[in-house]
Formats: structure tokens, C-alpha cells, sequence
């Protein structure tokens, strides 16, 4: 925000012909009315902003298909393909959205949120969908914090100074990383899986064998034979991971078409095979981001109010909500959604979802 230009100056000028009690008379006057309205500004001032509401009347999960604006913007290194809800002076929300899932992972949640009055972004990570790199030249970086800067920018770009960040999966380790590095742009954040910031020195440690084997694909891709067959089978394999990843949820196969798409970006295989090759510090990153994986490595403990959430048959790799509690020095809380919610959750339980939005951001 700029700081106002000058300052407002008032002069009362009375006349030397006004006489003593006349004088008196409007002084006291004067102050009676300006005391009186002092009164009523602080009692407004006093009340507590009204609570948002979703409009949940004919809500019926899966029956959003589309969103009602898609936009592309310049930020950063991207050209980013975004949808957008809601008022365009509400308070902005961000919703972010895991590998391998898109933007209509929130094609519920975003119109709920408007229906509350926030101006809700739903941006695709570079790699997905309509966005893209600005050059040619510029080197497909997957790694975490690359991504988190690219929804900084985009907060740039759209002139957003400070947000509620809310997603799953990649989605919630970008909000992860943006909350512990920016604070001061978050104004609270919910967090499907806890903590998700991660750093290669962890990712070289090993975890027991049940644990390992739930990375199988990220082992598939440190390989180049994994590369190849993620390019070729992409469509195939990715909707392994949904049935994986959420065992009890039947979703159509229009559902999965719809967000598969998003997969078509040309620089969709070398995104994901970079970051997963990253996090097992198989290759290397940017020198220009070694400062914020530097900071991140120390497991920054994240300030701002946070909820986090679990599905109760959430079948991705997934630590425990009593792990990483103690990474969240704001207000926070942990909500286990039921009835067979799996990793997308947001998707799967998408009132859940925005209600959690709703509720943390009313605790700032």
C-alpha cells in the first residue's frame, strides 16, 4: 500500500465580531457532537467483523464441471493459466494443487468460497495446464521453493499483498514453504498432510521397508525407463495414482479426462521427474534458490494460524497429525475428515474443505 500523499488540515475561522457567549455556545456545542461521535466510532470499531458464511443451500458435491473464468497472467518466469472466483475486492484466497491433479480439484471449493465473499485464485503449478515458461531457455525446475516463488509472483502480479493459502499435496508443501518464508504474505493457511517441507539431505535418509514402498513411483523416476514410461503412459499411470491415493472414492472417468488434460503441458513430465529426482538429491537444483532450501532445510516452524487435515483413508505416503504439530507456533488445529476421504481431498470433501478456509481465516 502507498502511504497517503499530504494531510487533511482543517482551520475553523471565527470572526472577532462573534461575541464571548456565542463562542462559548458553539464550542460547547462542538465538543457535545464531536464526543457523540467519537462514542459511535469506537463502538463500530469495537464490534468484531461479521463471519463468513458459505451458501451451502443447493450444494451437491460433483455437480461444478467448469469454472466460470479462466485467465492467464504474466509473473515471474510464467505465463500462469488461473481460474477465478468470487468478488474481485474480497479478501483473496489461494488454492493450490497437488501432482497428479489440477485445478478442478477445487471446481467445488471455489464457488463455496465466493458464495462467502472471498476472491478466490486457483492457479495451475508450472507444468500443468495452460501455464507456461516465458523462454525457452529457462531451465524446468521442479523443486519446491521454485514453485513456491512462482505464487509469490503471482500474488505480485495480481496485486495481492497478503492471502489465505489452502492445499494438498504439492499444493500444501508450496503453502508450506510460502507461510515459513513469507509470513508476512500469508495471513493463514490450511494444510492437507501436516508439514510437508522437506529438504534432499532428509530425502537421502531411509525409511522402513513398508514406508519405502509406498515411493515406488518416485523410485520409478529416478530411473530413465520411469521417465519414458511416465511421458508415454502419463494419462494411465496418473489415474493409478488417484485409485491408489484414494481407494474409496468412485469417481467417474469424466472426472479424471477433465483434470488429465492438465497433463498434456509440454513441460508437465520434466516438472514431475525433476522434482522427484530432486527431493532423492539425484539432481541438482538452482544456485539461485540455494538460500531459501537453505533455511528451509532447518524445518522452519510456521507462524501463521494454520488448520490441517487428514481423509480417513487417505492411501498416499502421509505422516501421522501428532508428528508434526509442533511445527505450527500459531493458532492451529487438526481436522480428520470421514466417510472414506482419500488424498484429494479437497475434491472428496469439498464443504470440509471450505469450511476449514473459512474458519482459519477467521482467526487472524
Amino acid at each position: 500500500m502507498s502511504p497517503l500523499n499530504g494531510k487533511n488540515k482543517w482551520e475553523n475561522i471565527m470572526s472577532d465580531e462573534i461575541d464571548h457567549e456565542r463562542r462559548s455556545f458553539f464550542g460547547a456545542a462542538a465538543m457535545i457532537i464531536a464526543a457523540a461521535q467519537f462514542g459511535l466510532n469506537s463502538s463500530a470499531e469495537a464490534q468484531p467483523e461479521r463471519r463468513k458464511t458459505l451458501d451451502t443451500r443447493d450444494f451437491k458435491p460433483g455437480t461444478n464441471t467448469s469454472f466460470a473464468s479462466l485467465k492467464q497472467i504474466d509473473a515471474g518466469l510464467l505465463n500462469i493459466g488461473y481460474a477465478e472466483a468470487g468478488p474481485a475486492d474480497g479478501e483473496p484466497v489461494i488454492l493450490l494443487h497437488g501432482w497428479p491433479y489440477d485445478i478442478y480439484s477445487f471446481v467445488d471449493v471455489a464457488p463455496l468460497l465466493a458464495s462467502a465473499g472471498y476472491r478466490v485464485i486457483v492457479p495451475y503449478l508450472r507444468g500443468y495446464g495452460s501455464t507456461r515458461f516465458l523462454s525457452e531457455a529457462t531451465f524446468r525446475n521442479g523443486q519446491p521453493s521454485a514453485i513456491a516463488v512462482d505464487m509469490i509472483a503471482l500474488m505480485d502480479a495480481l496485486g495481492i499483498a497478503k492471502a489465505t493459502l489452502a492445499g494438498f499435496d504439492w499444493g500444501a508443501r508450496t503453502a508450506n514453504i510460502m507461510a515459513a518464508l513469507w509470513p508476512e504474505r500469508c495471513k493463514a493457511m490450511v494444510s492437507v498432510s501436516g508439514y510437508l517441507i522437506g529438504s534432499q539431505e532428509a530425502g537421502k535418509k531411509p525409511l522402513p521397508p513398508k514406508a519405502e514402498l509406498q515411493w515406488w513411483y518416485q523410485f520409478y523416476f529416478a530411473t530413465e525407463r520411469g521417465r519414458e514410461g511416465y511421458d508415454q503412459y502419463r494419462h494411465d499411470f496418473s489415474k493409478l495414482i488417484w485409485q491408489l491415493a484414494s481407494p474409496k472414492w468412485d469417481f467417474a472417468d469424466a472426472t479424471f479426462d477433465r483434470s488429465a488434460r492438465a497433463f498434456d503441458n509440454p513441460d508437465h513430465v520434466a516438472i514431475v521427474i525433476h522434482n522427484y529426482r530432486w527431493r532423492l538429491a539425484l539432481v541438482e537444483g538452482e544456485a539461485k534458490y540455494d538460500e531459501l532450501e537453505q533455511r528451509l532445510a532447518k524445518s522452519p516452524v510456521i507462524t501463521v494460524p494454520t488448520i490441517t487435515m487428514e481423509g480417513d483413508a487417505n492411501g498416499a505416503p502421509h505422516p501421522a497429525p501428532a508428528a508434526y504439530a509442533k511445527m505450527f507456533s500459531g493458532k492451529y488445529s487438526h481436522r480428520t475428515i470421514g466417510g472414506g476421504i482419500g488424498h484429494n481431498l479437497p475434491q472428496e470433501a469439498p464443504q470440509a474443505f471450505a469450511e476449514a478456509v473459512v474458519d482459519v481465516a477467521a482467526d487472524t
